[in-house]
């Protein structure tokens, strides 16, 4: 197998399933300088990234994250967040909500911007949610207004009109209206796609990343 070929299955394994030009280019994202050894994959990664969002009615999974949540530091967060791997950005995104981290907000919303690996843009949206922060918004709205004309990148664009629509929500703003038109348009090619924006299972998820920040370390 030549280096190319290899190349193209690490991107794959990584999520980047999806090569697509984008605006973003240019915005400086965090990457880590040395690769995650195993061992820290293992610890921070392997046994959380496949049960993300922890739900609400799922106590042992609400238990799994109160027990690490003292344990969690700045250091392991900005790790993963920098790795170029879906299971690690979306893990670090998590962390950094359940620990408060709301400084690495911009972190997270290059990402999201970026879209670089699939999956990870479902918590990116979840987070920004989360910590309901002006600039989070204008991440939110950015991604809207690229990635609503992109109806050929089938991408986390209901993951952040549900996330918008909360923030419409609990800040009285209204800032899904002036998206509507594009979403319609977006799902014209999609007809299995749902229309309607509820955001019932984010809330639960909210409610699951409020109920472990405030749990004591056991």
């Amino acid at each position: 197998m030549d280096q190319s070929s290899e190349e193209q299955i690490r991107l794959h394994v990584a999520g980047a399933t999806v090569r697509h030009t984008n605006p973003f280019s240019h915005l400086p994202s965090l990457v880590n300088e040395k690769e995650l050894t195993q061992p820290f994959i293992e610890q921070w990664c392997v046994p959380y990234y496949m049960d993300l969002p922890a739900n609400l009615e799922d106590q042992t999974q609400l238990d799994k994250y109160a027990a690490i949540k003292e344990h969690i530091t700045e250091e392991v967060v900005w790790k993963l967040l920098g790795d170029f791997n879906w299971r690690t950005r979306q893990t670090g995104a998590y962390f950094a909500a359940i620990k408060g981290y709301s400084d690495m907000i911009d972190i997270i919303g290059v990402h999201l911007l970026k879209s670089e690996v699939c999956f990870a843009g479902k918590i990116y949206c979840l987070i920004l949610a989360y910590f309901n922060q002006e600039k989070g918004m204008d991440y939110l709205n950015r991604y809207l207004e690229y990635y609503l004309q992109r109806k050929d990148l089938w991408f986390d664009q209901t993951n952040a009109m549900e996330a918008m629509h909360y923030l419409d929500q609990v800040n009285g703003s209204r800032n899904l209206e002036k998206h509507w038109a594009a979403w319609l348009d977006f799902l014209s090619n999609k007809p299995y796609w749902d229309r309607d924006i509820d955001t019932s299972q984010m809330e639960n998820h909210l409610q699951a990343i409020r109920q472990i920040s405030q749990a004591n370390s056991q």
